[in-house]
């Protein structure tokens, strides 16, 4: 009889030993996987944590290899780990009962003080504000690249006790120990696990980046100051922009997650994992300045969605960046309903540039630039007539890479176009640059952003300006310029208006959500810095920044998150829908002037809901709003099954065991303190309600100015609130007056009471039935 054990039986079995050892790389390709499991069925974090191993190891082997394959277990506000796996483990585990959905782990990136004076937030708060005590009593959690502990903005002088409810920890790392949390900064982590297993391993031996809470990249410092950083004089950058540095609420403790890194880059994996400590840690709001462009993933792939759903359902308020990929429709992302979504505006700051020419005659652009190279005339030259062998007219016209003649640019200015190919003055200065160009102007469309040169003086113009200068050249037989250093001026530039940059409406995933919700200033923010961030070269010099003027959402961001935690401080018992409710309804949709609001672009236009939501913030109108729209997580729950989310992903996913009813309606009926229609047919009736936040007894009188091509009516249009009523349901009707398909029209609906004005955007586009069968 021969023997079972033969040979090549004993061969496979070693075989299988040994694969059976080897690292999970070897064996299949393998990525990170978030696998959503939704509500914790157990207490202790310990038990859940339990429950991911034993769960995986039905998959990988042995709890021994799930624990080796775990990144981290989300065991506070909800259920779920991210893990190494491979595809077909990915495949299997998706299909075991309580696994609400298994995503892949992405990348995602950051949305990269005279502001607060324009907001009339004071030092010393006046007025209705005033409730809001500076934020004492908020903490606010930053999710961003860490931060700089020795940011005079993170002195704890003033600053009270750290509460008995904080249950966060200081995590310590390089360069960073216990002793750099103190009053101010109550907490502080790190999360590498999901960007590692993406990368491999981070070196940081360069002193480019730091595995701890140290902030080396400077964005996650700009954006926790400009939300909470105490008062310091005379800061400025390079001397522009001087005076008093202050965040939105100072006296708000600051809680530090970095999920981002100055390499590039945050992870979904690691971004859930900071959601997961600070719904544990006891913050009262969270800003995060990050997201991803469209295509956007849906609700329950998401991280930022998933994450600020258990954060909302807890409480805290959610505020996240819109993105910078404007001026063009449907780029906005961090879309959910349970968030406050923020847009970017400008302030009355300007910086101007006088250029002058060989004629003596002047011109101004802006810049930010107190170099070198001033004050001195050198030739100037159009990128056009000094192509590069191997480019075109075209390219050198935009100064695009590698498009001028090194010989012929070197020592000169170089006048650029922008160009449909080659619209970036940043591209262009590193192509001057390279060619040792002595400067740069570059004409391009109006923009209120100035983008940062320190090497060489970059002028930005107008395209009117630019070919005013051209047409000097050419009449020249030696056309020369020269620079002034840049001047900080207040007050000669009307604002705000909406960023060219700012990413606009509607949303591309639920329409029916007003996407931005507000606006804020995040154009020329001038705010701290991480001085381990890329230093300045001055005149051949390295000079490390404290202070950084910067743009984007990313900085409009913190600013609704200060005045999030104003609001917080002053009223205590709102929900995270009230505070956002008061916000949106108090906003302002005109300037300084009192005329509307401009957005940014090409060209520019008269703001509208896409752009700012329900218009620019107005913090001491949103301390007494009057009335609110409140919603809480029953209501998310409804949205999610009005999308198409099927019943167990939702049940899974929310505390609640969920069984949808099919609703056509229920999108337009979310209680939002906006309506949009995306598609008016004929006649429509939404509903509405709000709740009394004002005196006791206070009655409301409806107006309403109705977007073109519509009739509006309100049902009642009188709201009569007393001690007794406090809630008080509304009906809107819609009727469509076109026959042809219509595009977007705006509108509003005002709640009066001789006090306040509670004022709800209205958006609706007219569509006819089977218009495409029609034609």
């Amino acid at each position: 009889m021969a023997s079972l054990w033969s040979p090549g039986i004993f061969l496979a079995h070693v075989l299988a030993l040994l694969l059976k050892a080897l690292p999970l790389v070897i064996l299949a390709e393998t990525n990170v996987y978030i696998v959503y499991m939704g509500d914790k069925l157990h207490d202790e974090p310990e038990l859940v944590q339990e429950s991911h191993h034993e769960l995986l190891a039905d998959i990988v082997g042995s709890k021994d290899a799930a624990k080796e394959s775990i990144l981290y277990s989300y065991k506070h506000g909800f259920s779920g780990f991210a893990a190494v796996l491979t595809k077909s483990q990915e495949k299997l585990i998706a299909d075991f009962p309580g696994v609400v959905g298994v995503v892949r782990n992405r990348i995602i990136s950051s949305h990269t003080t005279r502001s607060w004076d324009f907001l009339q937030v004071k030092p010393q708060l006046v007025g209705r504000i005033s409730t809001g005590h500076s934020g004492a009593g908020s903490i606010i959690g930053v999710m961003d690249t860490g931060i700089w502990p020795e940011s005079k903005s993170f002195r704890d002088e003033g600053m009270a006790e750290v509460p008995s409810r904080w249950r966060g920890i200081c995590q310590e790392g390089e360069g960073f120990n216990r002793s750099h949390c103190n009053r101010k900064i109550i907490g502080a982590r790190w999360y590498i696990k999901g960007y590692e297993a993406e990368f491999g391993k981070l070196n940081t031996s360069d002193g480019d980046e730091f595995l701890s809470p140290r902030d080396a990249g400077g964005h996650g410092t700009h954006t926790s100051s400009t939300a909470t950083g105490g008062l310091v004089e005379n800061a400025s950058f390079m001397g522009l922009a001087q005076g008093l540095a202050r965040g939105g609420a100072p006296s708000a403790w600051l809680a530090v997650y970095k999920v981002c890194w100055a390499t590039g880059g945050c992870a979904e994996a690691d971004l859930l994992a900071a959601f997961d400590d600070a719904i544990f840690d006891g913050v009262d709001v969270l800003s995060v300045s990050l997201g991803s462009a469209p295509p956007l993933a849906t609700y329950v792939e998401d991280a930022v969605a998933i994450g600020s759903f258990y954060a909302v359902a807890k409480g805290i308020s959610v505020v996240c960046s819109a993105g910078n990929s404007g001026p063009y429709p449907q780029t906005i992302t961090n879309t959910a309903p349970w968030v406050v979504t923020v847009a970017a505006s400008t302030i009355d700051r300007a910086f101007p540039t006088i250029i002058t020419l060989g004629n003596n005659q002047t011109i101004v652009g802006q810049a930010l630039y107190t170099g070198k190279n001033v004050d001195t005339f050198h030739p100037i030259v159009y990128g056009e007539e000094i192509v590069a062998d191997d480019s075109d007219e075209d390219s050198a016209r935009g100064c695009a890479s590698g498009s001028l003649n090194a010989t012929l640019a070197r020592g000169k200015v170089i006048l650029c176009f922008e160009s449909r190919s080659q619209r970036s003055n940043i591209i262009a200065r590193r192509t001057v640059l390279d060619v040792k160009g002595v400067g740069l102007i570059f004409a391009q469309s109006p923009t209120k952003d100035v983008t940062l040169s320190l090497d060489i003086p970059c002028i930005q113009v107008d395209f009117a300006i630019g070919t005013y200068l051209l047409t000097y050249m050419e009449s020249s037989r030696n056309p020369v310029v020269k620079f002034s250093f840049t001047k900080t001026v207040i007050g000669q530039q009307i604002s705000p208006e909406v960023a060219f940059f700012s990413s606009r409406g509607p949303s591309s995933i639920s329409a029916t959500v007003l996407k931005p919700d507000i606006a804020a200033p995040g154009v020329n923010i001038l705010a701290s810095w991480s001085p381990a961030a890329s230093p300045a070269i001055i005149d051949n010099e390295a000079r490390p920044l404290d202070f950084k003027i910067e743009s984007g959402t990313s900085m409009s961001c913190p600013h609704i998150s200060g005045v999030v935690a104003l609001l917080k401080a002053a009223h205590p018992k709102w929900s995270p829908a009230t505070i956002k409710s008061a916000l949106i309804t108090t906003a302002s949709i005109e300037d300084e002037y009192g005329q509307k609001t401009v957005a940014e672009g090409a060209p520019h236009k008269q703001a509208d809901p896409f752009d700012y939501g329900g218009g620019h913030v107005d913090p001491d109108r949103a301390m007494d709003p009057g009335l609110v729209f409140d919603m809480g997580t029953s209501d998310y729950i409804r949205f999610l099954c009005a999308l198409g989310y099927n019943n167990s992903a939702i049940s899974l996913m929310t505390r609640t065991r969920t069984r949808c009813k099919k609703s056509t309606t229920f999108l337009v009926n979310l209680n939002l303190p906006s309506i949009t229609i995306p598609e008016l047919k004929q006649n429509l009736t939404v509903s509405r309600t709000v709740t009394n936040v004002g005196p006791i007894t206070s009655i409301y009188v409806a107006r309403v100015l109705a977007p073109a091509g519509t009739r509006v009516t309100v049902e009642p249009s009188v709201l009569s609130f007393d001690s007794t009523r406090k809630k008080i349901k509304f009906k809107v009707t819609f009727c469509s007056m076109l026959r042809i398909q219509g595009r977007y029209s705006f509108g509003n609906l005002f709640w009066e009471d001789g006090f306040h004005v509670v004022r709800i955007p209205l958006i609706v586009k007219t569509v006819i039935d089977d218009f495409y069968a029609e034609i």
